[in-house]
């Protein structure tokens, strides 16, 4: 009889604190950057155990080794780790069971007291995993994929679902990139990635679901997460206009096309302000906010259709307001603009964010210990924000293998002994 039969389930939390709205809840992560982790962040953030695998032969999670790296003396980890990473556990345990098959029982014991398992390696096959296999172990866990293309299971063609993706990648095949940048420019992508993390929610809203699913009936499901459908899912009207109306919608750069005053504006000192005044009742709003002659420039002539926009009027006004802008800071505009409750903002640097004294009211900003570097440091705290069970850090993101032991010994009931056997096999040793 394999071990993990005889062993017996361990409440949550074992390791953890008591708070939050998901206390009780255990969830194992295998998974690198960054939608799946990220997923499993969120949950810990509001009392989730979360336990992360991590493959000791490849230094771990590899959003551990990201560039830039935050440095104290010899020490070094990566932003990026240091802000996803808290809250977790750090086992570190060979997952490719074809090439460790010792690691096998390890794991099926974890999943024996888990609730839920998340992973992005895409071709859990591979490694000797299966749904099947995990759910004949725990009949009530959730399991979680994400991918850039989707799982068999939910159908697809399997050229396409064995496809590596990242999130530029998704922003392409979803439509989306299409739509970034200039009209007389090729598209370009997002930067900063919003796709993983927008994953990463739709798999933590699908995991919550199928968590109700499993306290109503006992059972667990299989949850299909993809970077290209979360594009997807996001694209608004797009889908609807073409397949209805053969309407393919094209980038317009930082420009509306049919209403004004709309965009990206210089100021005086060099910043930005961005500016979106949709409808009768804003133009006005901001006409008189800028004490501009609302019966020569009406809505009707000068601002509100395209048409407004070409003409001579309209043309004319677009250049008073770029003139505007760049006679005024970016604050003093940003404060007419706020005063008449017009929609605006000024685009700011993370210097700027930090210290806005808004943010700092409603306490976004955390201090935690990381564990890598031992030094408190300060990181974006907890949205949603909830009244009666917040979100809370209850230790900083964990070094390489921090809790191998202590997981082994306490949860999967492995000796002192048992564990030092195990040592020196590229099982669980932290490289």
């Amino acid at each position: 009889m394999s071990r993990w039969e005889t062993l017996e389930k361990k409440p949550a939390p074992l390791f953890t604190k008591e708070f939050g709205p998901l206390n009780g809840i255990r969830v194992l992560l295998n998974g690198s950057v960054v939608a799946a982790p990220f997923a499993a962040t969120m949950l810990s953030d509001f009392g989730a155990e979360v336990i992360a695998l991590e493959r000791p032969k490849i230094g771990g999670d590899t959003a551990r080794h990201q560039q830039p790296q935050i440095k104290d003396g010899e020490k070094h980890i990566s932003g990026s780790w240091m802000q996803n990473a808290r809250n977790k556990l750090s086992f570190t345990l060979e997952t490719n069971f074809k090439k460790v098959p010792e690691s096998k029982e390890i794991f099926l014991s974890l999943i024996k007291n888990c609730d839920v398992w998340i992973e992005n390696m895409v071709w859990i096959e591979k490694l000797g995993i299966t749904d099947e296999m995990l759910l004949e172990v725990n009949p009530r866990l959730v399991i979680c994929h994400v991918s850039g293309f989707g799982t068999p299971k939910f159908g697809g063609q399997e050229r396409h679902l064995n496809r590596a993706c990242y999130d530029p990648l998704a922003q392409a095949e979803s439509g989306w990139c299409l739509l970034q940048g200039f009209p007389d420019r090729p598209p370009y992508y997002a930067q900063q990635y919003i796709g993983d993390y927008l994953s990463g929610l739709f798999a933590v809203n699908g995991i919550l679901m199928a968590l109700r699913h499993v306290d109503k009936t006992g059972q667990g499901q299989i949850i299909d997460t993809t970077l290209c459908e979360s594009y997807m899912r996001v694209m608004d009207d797009n889908f609807t206009l073409w397949g209805e109306a053969g309407i393919q919608k094209q980038r317009q750069g930082i420009k509306q096309s049919t209403y004004q005053p709309a965009g990206i504006f210089p100021t005086k000192d060099g910043k930005f302000i961005n500016l979106g005044a949709y409808g009768r009742g804003s133009y006005e709003k901001v006409m008189k906010g800028f004490g501009f002659d609302l019966e020569k420039y009406s809505y009707e002539a000068a601002g509100g259709s395209a048409e407004a926009l070409q003409s001579s009027l309209g043309r004319e006004l677009d250049q008073m307001f770029a003139d505007y802008f760049m006679s005024h800071t970016a604050q003093e505009a940003i404060d007419i603009l706020i005063d008449n409750r017009i929609g605006a903002a000024v685009i700011k640097d993370c210097k700027d964010v930090m210290e806005d004294e808004h943010w700092k009211a409603r306490e976004d900003w955390v201090t935690y210990e990381d564990q890598t570097l031992g030094k408190d440091i300060t990181a974006f705290g907890f949205a949603p924000k909830l009244s009666e069970t917040p979100g809370e850090v209850w230790r900083g993101a964990p070094r390489l293998g921090q809790d191998t032991e202590e997981i082994m010994t306490r949860l999967l009931d492995y000796t002192p002994e048992e564990v030092d056997a195990l040592k020196g096999k590229g099982v669980i040793d932290s490289f």
